[in-house]
């Protein structure tokens, strides 16, 4: 069964997050960030896209934390069907290193941040999470 989230946003995040030499000069085209608020799970992105794993919440969390650490990219599910690619968090460009991102793997959070979005992809700057709801799924 295909969700309604698995589109073309979702695949770019295998994709991964940095800008390739042949699109670098359109970076000064890309619109400025919006400051929004989300809500979701964090999510690994493997598991969102290859549904090869059927647990959720607690009984996938250890293996979200082995994705994340191992570089998957790390991302939110938000409550409107829409994935948020994790650039940042809390001013840390090393997302897959940080410990609090690790943590929160699985869990339901509401953040704030900058959006940029590019290509169909949502891409969020995480700056302050505002509620972590631990993992409730």
């Amino acid at each position: 069964m295909r969700k309604p989230w698995l589109g073309t946003a979702a695949l770019a995040l295998l994709a991964g997050t940095g800008l390739s030499a042949s699109n670098a000069a359109d970076a000064a085209e890309t619109p400025a960030p919006k400051r929004v608020t989300v809500t979701g799970e964090i999510i690994d992105s493997w598991y969102l896209l290859s549904e090869i794993m059927f647990a959720q919440g607690s009984a996938h969390h250890q293996c979200a934390i082995w994705c994340a650490r191992g570089g998957v990219p790390v991302g939110i599910l938000g409550e409107d069907e829409r994935v948020y690619v994790v650039l940042t968090m809390q001013n840390d460009a090393a997302v897959l290193g940080n410990q609090g991102i690790l943590k929160a793997q699985t869990n339901k959070v509401t953040v704030e941040g900058n959006l940029y979005e590019r290509d169909s992809v949502n891409y969020l700057a995480i700056d302050k999470i505002v509620d972590d709801a631990g993992i409730v799924n």
